[in-house]
Order: C-alpha cells, then sequence, then structure tokens
C-alpha cells in the first residue's frame, strides 16, 4: 500500500469528492452537497480524510470528533479499488486522529442494507450496537420554506 496517499480533504476537493460519492458511496445524505461539505472543512478542517493512488481519489472517510464523540461516516472505496486495504487505511487514519483528539471510542454510520458494509466494519473490529437506534428529524435553514 505504499503507493496509497491518506490526507485531509480541502476545499478545491469539493466537486471531486461530490462526484466520487455518487460512484462509490451507497445511499445518500442531506448534507451532500457543496454547501454540505464546505461547511464540515471549514468547521473541522482534518475530518473528511481521502485515500488517492498516482492522483485519483480512490475513497474517503469522514473522521468528526465534536469534543466528546469520535464518528465515522462516508467510508467508500471506489468499486474498481474494493478489497485492496483502502477502507482499512482510511479506518486507521481516522483511528489516529481520534486517538489523537482524545477520543475514547467511534461511532460508524452504517446502512442496515449495506452487508458488504458490514463484513468491512466487522473486520476492522467494530461491533454492532442494537441497543441504540438512530433518530432523525431535518432542519430547515432559516428563513427557507413555510413559516
Amino acid at each position: 500500500m505504499s503507493d496509497l496517499h491518506i490526507r485531509c480533504a480541502t476545499l478545491p476537493d469539493i466537486d471531486a469528492v461530490l462526484q466520487f460519492w455518487h460512484t462509490a458511496a451507497e445511499g445518500t445524505s442531506i448534507s451532500d452537497d457543496y454547501d454540505g461539505v464546505a461547511r464540515l472543512l471549514t468547521r473541522d478542517p482534518g475530518a473528511l480524510l481521502l485515500a488517492e493512488r498516482d492522483g485519483l481519489l480512490t475513497g474517503t472517510v469522514i473522521a468528526g470528533f465534536d469534543g466528546w464523540r469520535c464518528s465515522a461516516y462516508r467510508l467508500a472505496v471506489h468499486p474498481d479499488c474494493r478489497r485492496q486495504g483502502i477502507a482499512t487505511a482510511l479506518m486507521d487514519a481516522a483511528e489516529q486522529r481520534f486517538t489523537a483528539l482524545g477520543g475514547r471510542r467511534v461511532d460508524a454510520m452504517v446502512l442496515e442494507a449495506n452487508e458488504r458494509a458490514h463484513h468491512t466494519w466487522t473486520a476492522a473490529g467494530y461491533r454492532r450496537e442494537d441497543r441504540w437506534r438512530r433518530w432523525v428529524k431535518p432542519l430547515r435553514a432559516q428563513g427557507h420554506g413555510p413559516s
């Protein structure tokens, strides 16, 4: 894996990351747009990790830390590059980041129907936490939509 380079994303990477997620990621997020990724990079410049080989984007993970919890999102590897250790390298980098920031445990967001991802996370030492469920409520941007 010596030809794999992992780095933090920057604002000029956003369009490529969004296109990559369209090809490589399962599902979509309400924040999968230019403004959403720009907010992430502005608030936490080290959170979005990119894996590149020969200058091409091969994988991503968001390693977010809010001072309380370590959260992993958008672990994605290009379909042509899977089973080459890229996800493992990205999660190793994410875990190093979390450890350096004082994190104690990583929570990973994994789609229930994404069986391939379940195997990836299990192989990386993660286990499903059945006691918890995700509860969500989309927020309406101020000044948009009916009052």
